[in-house]
């Protein structure tokens, strides 16, 4: 006679694994935005330093050119006074750091350090 074989996971089994999987969604769903926040500001970052009116300008032009796109693209981690802007040559680096604390649950917090700039990609 044939022995039917089951095929399938246990309750138990199935359980543990929506546990596990419901655990990295919720991870997922409370680190990606501030992750997602910090390439956009490294982005316009390095638009405002590829632009030759800013580039050339004072340090008020490139806070002003940063405000304009830090209110399109809803930047609210830093504003333009924590802009770092040095001189590299006939251009300019901006960067800048800070800290994005997000609360997972409970007492539990997850806290990232960012340094965005305009150099490279």
């Amino acid at each position: 006679m044939h022995r039917l074989k089951q095929k399938g996971i246990s309750m138990s089994g199935f359980l543990l694994w929506a546990i596990v999987i419901c655990t990295a969604l919720l991870l997922a769903f409370k680190i990606g935005p501030p992750y997602f926040e910090y390439l956009t500001i490294k982005k316009q970052l390095q638009a405002i330093a590829k632009d030759s009116e800013v580039r050339s300008g004072t340090r008020r032009e490139v806070e002003d050119a940063f405000t304009k796109r830090g209110m399109i693209e809803n930047i609210k981690s830093i504003g333009p006074k924590d802009l770092v802007i040095t001189k590299d040559g006939d251009g300019i680096i901006l960067s800048a750091e800070y800290t994005n604390c997000v609360h997972i649950a409970g007492n539990l917090r997850a806290c990232m350090d960012f340094a965005p700039d305009s150099k490279g990609k």
